[in-house]
């Protein structure tokens, strides 16, 4: 009997252990910014948009941090909530911003640059971003690669890395390898979701795109799309379902 009482404790311990690993925790709140605790070294950063098609839209961003440094993937939807979330991450975690890394182009992932700019922080994106940014705005990422990259935050790599077209033909995913997270943006829906907006998508390419990063990343655990809520692989799937016959 004492036996079967140390195995139940056992098992309690490494369910309750396999559930917070996927557990988000809110740690920060006001009416412009919500950060979110997702596991030990990433977080996500929530800003507001809105918009005249679709009111007030919720925008995903990714931190990871190691050793007091940290990676940002989007900027918030303007630069007073990039500001907050600068501010935020610089005196509560304790971590100076590397970079930061846009997905695509549009305001979402654009939208606070200039706050960004404004405290030195490198920005980087797609080739491609920056030469579609060009024709949206003045405020545009400052370092281009051509479909992947790399970047160090102490020990650790980040990934990013484009796979193909499909919310737009430029966007671009972040893979955290050391904690099997994926920031999907707005290439990724969540469930339950819509097609939301495709004004400039490639429809008939967003399943294979996806597709891809299935198969390139099949160890991923945990995925962030760029609207809605977070989950795991059942994400890629509901993606590829949703625009398999465009």
């Amino acid at each position: 009997m004492k036996n079967l009482h140390y195995i139940a404790i056992l098992m309690f311990l490494l369910c309750f252990g396999c559930k917070q690993q996927h557990d988000k925790k809110v740690i920060y709140e006001t009416t412009a910014l919500k950060i979110e605790h997702i596991t030990k070294n990433t977080f996500i950063h929530t800003s507001y948009l809105n918009t005249e098609s679709y009111g007030k839209v919720a925008c995903n961003g990714m931190i990871v941090i190691d050793d007091n440094e940290a990676i940002v993937y989007d900027t918030t939807v303007d630069n007073t909530t990039s500001l907050e979330l600068i501010n935020w991450i610089d005196t509560q975690l304790k971590c100076k911003i590397k970079a930061v890394v846009a997905t695509h182009f549009h305001a979402d992932c654009l939208g606070g640059l200039e706050a960004f700019h404004n405290h030195k922080i490198p920005s980087y994106a797609n080739n491609l971003t920056i030469e579609l940014a060009k024709l949206e705005t003045e405020i545009i990422p400052k370092n281009g690669f051509d479909n992947y990259s790399e970047h160090e935050i102490g020990d650790k790599k980040v990934i990013s890395e484009f796979l193909g077209e499909g919310h737009t033909k430029d966007n671009i995913i972040g893979y955290f390898p050391s904690e099997k997270i994926l920031f999907g943006g707005c290439l990724i829906k969540a469930m339950n979701t819509g097609k939301g907006n495709l004004a400039d998508a490639t429809p008939q390419n967003w399943s294979a795109t996806v597709r891809k990063i299935k198969s390139k990343y099949p160890e991923v655990k945990f995925i962030i799309p760029g609207h809605g809520k977070p989950g795991g692989i059942e994400l890629l799937d509901y993606t590829i379902e949703k625009f398999k016959n465009e």
